[in-house]
């Protein structure tokens, strides 16, 4: 145990968010999320929830400021829409992090998401089941 590093945080993880340089990006999945066919490196916390992740990866993680999509999700459709505030959940912990970041982008199909998130450094699966939970950060510098 470190002091300063969150438990939620394990070893493997911790690895991946110092090697990733400024312009990666990591994929924090729902728990429904093709992973382990998209990604060529993943990281499993079952039972962890995104915004508890993100409370414990954001100290230690920059998002990028200098481009408009550092931050991405997938427009849920109209009529398939589960947690209509998922966004402002996630974007309520980012913003305690870093101010001045851009807007989120909405990729209006999942498979653009897949597509990015193939690019991807990491997919870390979470313990997270609401429908489109799926958030892509791309890494800055301090």
């Amino acid at each position: 145990m470190l002091r300063g590093i969150s438990p939620l945080i394990p070893p493997d993880l911790l690895h991946v968010l110092a090697q990733m340089g400024h312009g990666d990006e990591i994929v924090f999945s729902d728990a429904l999320f093709p992973a382990h066919s998209i990604g060529q490196r993943v990281i499993r916390l079952d039972g962890v929830e995104i915004p508890r992740l993100l409370d414990a990866v954001l100290p230690l993680f920059p998002i990028d400021t200098y481009v408009e999509d550092s931050i991405v999700m997938v427009a849920a459709p109209q009529d398939d829409v589960e947690d209509r505030d998922l966004e402002s959940k996630y974007r309520s912990v980012i913003d305690k992090y870093d101010s001045g970041l851009p807007k989120t982008t909405f990729l209006e199909d999942r498979h653009d998401f897949y597509a990015r998130a193939r690019q991807a450094f990491c997919v870390v699966v979470t313990g997270s089941v609401v429908k489109y939970g799926n958030l892509l950060l791309k890494k800055g510098v301090y």
